[in-house]
């Protein structure tokens, strides 16, 4: 693990004291809390959402055949299908005057999916996220400066209120205008920032290009989600800043951040906040439940949602289940791909995280990626682009960076892949999530 300096670090002791008395409970305990609160969600949607109804008298299940946790296997999948299906109030399980705010996720065949919450809803959200800052190393008295986009985008708002929950000082900054981000980081001094990892890299660029040490800033702990990002990057992140990486997780479907998140004295994974979201791992061809310890797809059942609850929610997330370290619940390891996000390139198959860590390995290239994909006489073509680092610009380094790159990636992942070396800056810059992928290929 990267040595971070002895004051931040001392900074940063977790105290068990001040921790939730969920985030200790016995595993019985919590499994029977969960087996309460399940048998709430499943008689809930069933009454209340026509889909839910239907889904399940198709499936031949009722809530009643719900007796233990194993038996939520029984009852069907949802898929964002499925809340496009029902765009846009459909699932809401309350009458519309009940529902106290809404947000949506983009969508890309034009209709986003809609969640809405109820004022309990927005209650727990914020304590979950409250709960995510503090294990991140986050205090009340802490100030937090949230460069995610507010908005119908979960993001913002939701780490908003959970840092005003916590008691921290909230600085609402929102995405873009990177110069001024800088400004602001130098100028308001806050000890915390909520951000994507992607454009905590261009943080980082600018901070370079200002001729500023980003390691002489106040910047104690990054909390970065929405997004799937590998440790690779959290060491360069950590590094460049001399801060604590940690990652946060959620979905707008589930709830928005603050679903997982990792605790700043392991960084071994997310410690799930289980009494709220139930969840499950799953082979992604077959749907059948997996033990924890192998990897699938993760799924989610919310346990205390009353607007829109979610049954056996298909988050295409690739993870894997693991045993509480730092809290007794469960974890679930670092999401580094998704299952619709996978590339097959000649019949192997590549995950952009893949790509990530390798580029990663060589020191010249800058972490701004992309991959194109096209076709080429019936056989698929993967170029990668990135970036040379400014510091390191010569003919004869790129030259060197790129031949290492391609090695790289068709020793560790089997492809053959053209690599474009660009100058620093070309590649786009995203003010939320990056646009990793960028497949040219024929549809037909």
């Amino acid at each position: 693990m990267l040595q971070i300096t002895p004051r931040k670090l001392a900074e940063l002791k977790p105290d068990p004291q001040i921790l939730d008395r969920a985030e200790v409970a016995a595993r019985a305990d919590l499994a029977a809390l969960q087996r309460e609160r399940l048998a709430w969600t499943l008689r809930h949607a069933y009454e209340n959402v026509p889909h839910y109804r239907a889904a399940f008298d198709a499936a031949g299940v009722h809530p009643s055949d719900f007796r233990d946790l194993p038996d939520l296997a029984r009852f069907p999948f949802t898929s964002k299908a499925d809340l496009r299906d029902n765009y846009p109030f459909g699932l809401f399980a309350v009458p519309r005057e009940r529902v106290a705010r809404l947000h949506a996720s983009s969508g890309t065949t034009g209709k986003p999916t809609v969640v809405g919450y109820t004022k309990a809803d927005l209650d727990v959200w914020a304590e979950a996220v409250a709960r995510s800052i503090r294990a991140a190393g986050g205090r009340p008295g802490m100030s937090v400066h949230i460069a995610y986009g507010y908005g119908l985008f979960t993001g913002g708002l939701g780490a908003h209120y959970g840092a005003e929950r916590l008691g921290c000082t909230v600085i609402p900054v929102s995405g873009g205008m990177t110069e001024r981000q800088v400004q602001l980081i130098q100028d308001f001094k806050p000890d915390i920032i909520m951000v994507t990892p992607s454009y905590m890299l261009a943080i980082l660029d600018e901070f370079r290009k200002q001729g500023l040490d980003p390691r002489a800033s106040s910047l104690k702990i990054g909390i970065f989600g929405a997004e799937p990002w590998t440790n690779a990057m959290r060491q360069e992140i950590e590094e460049a800043f001399d801060l604590h990486a940690v990652d946060i997780y959620g979905l707008s479907e589930v709830m928005g951040p603050g679903v997982a998140s990792e605790c700043v004295e392991t960084k071994d994974g997310l410690h799930i906040w289980e009494d709220h979201f139930y969840p499950e791992v799953i082979d992604p061809a077959t749907g059948a439940v997996l033990p924890d310890g192998e990897r699938g797809e993760l799924v989610f059942t919310s346990l205390t949602k009353e607007a829109m609850p979610v049954i056996r929610y298909r988050t295409r997330d690739l993870t894997r289940l693991l045993p509480g370290t730092a809290r007794s619940m469960r974890r679930m390891e670092k999401v580094t791909g998704r299952s619709d996000d996978m590339m097959i390139v000649r019949g192997v198959n590549v995950f952009p995280s893949q790509i990530e860590e390798a580029i990663l390995k060589v020191p010249a290239l800058s972490a701004h990626y992309q991959i194109v994909l096209t076709r080429e006489a019936r056989l698929d073509a993967m170029t990668v682009t990135v970036e040379i680092r400014p510091d390191a610009d010569a003919p004869e380094v790129r030259e060197a960076a790129g031949g290492r790159l391609a090695h790289l990636i068709k020793d560790t992942i089997g492809v053959t892949a053209s690599v474009a070396v660009l100058d620093p800056e070309a590649i786009e810059r995203s003010l939320g999530k990056a646009k990793r992928v960028i497949d040219r290929r024929p549809k037909d």
